[in-house]
């Protein structure tokens, strides 16, 4: 029989929100154990923009965002991680949307989080392919970062590995974990057993196949979006993030403005875009090609429940028509296409359940993962493990 393999922390989910939770605790002097059921992950962590963008979220998650900015950049002075600091802008496209971007920098000034507002001429000097029938002025976040989310995060755990010594098992699916006296034990299904002081799941959709009667109570939505990527245009420069209108109507930092109600009341609830969740953003990848997006199905995360794979021509087909309303572009030829799936809590902005103090559950971070799951773990693991939090 095969001996326990023990370690101080068992992370199980090798996305970015358990890869979060493993690198502060390998910062802490701690042993860790990153137990990921693929050889590198496959989900949400992989299948999204790669947009580091705080300015997308409220007060709250938007502190946790800024300090992931930073532990991004921290680790890529030590390896190279894909991150490009190239800034963000938002584009209006009227109005009512230049109105919220105003409100938002002065948000902004309170927050003391760098933002500058754009005139039409900025924003398209800046970006050349950009239609001026379509830009009326912009609000530009010169901190924030993109990276290759699906090279990043095995960079991450691979950098964890080399200097902090962290205990990565791919391809290993854990499917009981238990309490026994102070240790909580782990038996998976490639033989391997794990024992450790703690243990943080953060197995996305997936974690409810270890705790099915608490997840069947959590009242988590299920999230599926349909993503795209143009043909390479190296001659196309689009550097950074580029959100636009429909991203200003539709992201949780927008929320916060005193007329968003107001403008949002105005819009018709029934309309396409509204029925599956789509806004319009841009990334263009260092081979010049162009990440398109996105739109969002919502149903409830049951046990059991299992993600649909269809596609829906007419929701890629409406975002590359509203596309080519504010880009420019040679080409829209399609290289590829691909869902992405997350989870998110209708309860509050993360799903955090104690079994009991060795034990905790946390998933449902919903759209927020990439930007905030650096800084919002620094947070959990100086909670879990009782060290002071120094930001």
């Amino acid at each position: 029989m095969t001996a326990s393999k023990k370690f101080d922390i068992l992370v199980i989910g090798g996305g970015i929100l358990g890869i979060a939770h493993a690198y502060h605790c390998l910062k802490r002097g701690l042993r860790v154990a990153l137990i990921e059921q693929h050889a590198w992950p496959q989900q949400a962590t992989v299948r999204n923009f790669g947009q580091i963008v705080p300015s997308g979220m409220n007060r709250k998650w938007q502190l946790y965002g800024r300090r992931s900015l930073d532990l991004y950049q921290e680790i890529q002075r030590e390896v190279d991680i894909t991150v490009r600091q190239q800034g963000s802008i938002y584009l209006a496209s009227d109005a009512e949307e230049m109105q919220l971007l105003e409100e938002l920098a002065h948000i902004n000034r309170e927050e003391d989080y760098a933002s500058t507002l754009w005139t039409q001429k900025k924003c398209l000097s800046t970006y050349p392919e950009l239609k001026a029938s379509y830009v009326k002025g912009g609000l530009f976040f010169p901190e924030e970062i993109n990276l290759d989310p699906r090279q990043a995060a095995r960079r991450i755990i691979q950098f964890c590995q080399a200097k902090y010594e962290l205990a990565y098992f791919p391809s290993t699916r854990v499917h009981e974990l238990h309490r026994q006296g102070g240790e909580v034990k782990a038996r998976s299904t490639s033989g391997i057993s794990f024992v450790g002081k703690k243990a943080i799941v953060c197995g996305g959709i997936e974690t409810q196949s270890l705790f099915p009667e608490i997840f069947a109570a959590a009242e988590l939505d299920l999230v599926k979006l349909q993503m795209l990527e143009l043909m390479p245009q190296p001659q196309v420069q689009l550097p950074g993030s580029i959100l636009t209108g429909w991203t200003i109507r539709r992201y949780e930092s927008f929320q916060e403005c005193p007329s968003y109600a107001e403008i949002k009341a105005r819009e018709d609830a029934e309309a396409f875009h509204r029925r599956w969740g789509i806004h319009i953003l841009f990334k263009q990848s260092p081979d010049g090609s162009i990440i398109l997006g996105d739109s969002h199905e919502y149903e409830p995360l049951l046990p059991g429940t299992s993600p649909s794979f269809d596609q829906y021509p007419e929701v890629n087909d409406f975002m590359i028509r509203e596309a080519k309303k504010i880009v420019d572009l040679p080409s829209w030829e399609v290289r590829r296409q691909w869902l992405g799936f997350y989870c998110q809590s209708r309860r509050s902005d993360i799903f955090h359940h104690i079994v009991d103090e060795h034990i905790h559950l946390i998933t449902g971070i919903g759209g927020k993962g990439m930007t905030g799951s650096l800084g919002y773990a620094e947070v959990q693991v100086d909670k879990l493990f009782y060290f002071p939090f120094s930001p």
